[in-house]
Order: structure tokens, then sequence, then C-alpha cells
């Protein structure tokens, strides 16, 4: 990992209308940048019910499985995703429950949040969720590559793949793979949409 001085609030209301501006871009919309993201979602979780650890607006929600809840700590950005028909709550609702009061969840995704936490505070703030998620299932890692992570200055820390694989660790999960996405590993200093993901599981049972 490497840190920069981030700036900008993320829990912020300004900052949820930021997204809705970027996410509503007519140019998006007319190209469909997202159907290459959704099919990568589809093929890494398919139909299993999954909590989304820091949901945003609702980007990813739309795209999962029904059943899957978002949680953020932006509590205008989960109101936008209730809005939106989303089944979403701000990270301090969901974790006054304990996990036997919730049902389990069949995957986790963690999709661009560890490049917006403080240096070595991923785990902690990623760990208290997987005790919500059954054991053996897959845990999505997702963040930006070079372009990306330049492109937001809330961003404050550049999280590769070897960082990733060290967060799995530290997570206690099992690693299972990584890859560029959509392109090749070395267009991530050029486009801004490229990605790394890391696909993990938590522990099985004995």
């Amino acid at each position: 990992m490497r840190a920069v001085a981030g700036e900008g609030d993320t829990t912020s209301t300004a900052y949820s209308e930021r997204l809705v501006s970027l996410s509503g871009a007519r140019w998006k919309r007319l190209v469909d940048v997202q159907r290459p993201y959704r099919w990568n979602l589809r093929r890494l979780i398919g139909q299993r019910r999954t909590l989304d650890v820091g949901c945003g607006i609702g980007r990813n929600l739309a795209n999962l499985p029904a059943g899957s809840v978002g949680v953020d700590h932006n509590a205008t950005s989960v109101e936008m995703c209730r809005r939106n028909g989303f089944e979403a709550e701000t990270s301090a609702d969901f974790l006054a429950r304990t996990p036997e009061d919730t049902a389990p969840f069949d995957a986790m995704l963690v999709a661009h949040v560890v490049e917006h936490l403080d240096e070595g505070t991923a785990a902690d703030v990623i760990r208290p969720y997987l005790a919500y998620v059954r054991p053996g299932s897959p845990v999505v890692l997702i963040c930006p590559q070079e372009r990306g992570f330049a492109s937001d200055s809330t961003h404050t820390v550049f999280t590769d793949h070897d960082a990733l694989r060290a967060l799995v660790g530290e997570l206690g999960l099992t690693f299972r793979r990584e890859f560029s996405f959509p392109l090749p590993r070395f267009t991530g200093k050029a486009f801004t949409y490229n990605e790394f993901v890391t696909v993990a599981s938590t522990v099985g049972r004995p």
C-alpha cells in the first residue's frame, strides 16, 4: 500500500451527490459502461445473497441478487439507496445487531472501499462484517488502479494486488485468485476504470 493525503469527507452529503453526478453522466448511460462490470459481478457472485460493504449510492446493489444488503457509513448514500428500492443500512445500524439476529449472507463484496481508508485500518473496518457471512463464502475485494486512484481526491491508500493479498491474510481469509479487470494490468496507468480484483473466501467449517 502507498499512502497519500486524501481530501474530502466520504460521510458528507456532497460526496453522495458527487457519486450521483458521476454515475449519471449522459455518455455513460448511452454507452452502458457498466455492462462488463455487471458481468464480472455475476460470474464471481452468481445468485448468492450478498453483503455489500461500502455500498455508496447502490451502483453494485443494482446488479446483486435479491436479498442482498448494502451498508455504508454515509447516511445520505444509504437514503439514496432506499429511495431506489435497495435494502441498505448505515454501518452503525447494521453492526448494532448481532450475527445471530441476522440471516447469514452467502457472499461479501468490498468494492472501492479500501482506498478510502486510513493506512493500516482496512482489516479493522472489514473484519466485523465477516461474522455475518457463511463459512466458505466468497469475499470479493476491488480497488482502482493508478489512473482511477488519482481521479478521486478522497482516495488515501493506493492498494494493489500485493496489498490486497496481504489484507486477505490479515483477515484470516483463504486467497483464491486475482486479476486485472476489464483490461490488462498495464492499462491501469491510463484507463480510469481498470480495477484490481481479488477473490478470497471465508474459512469453511472444519
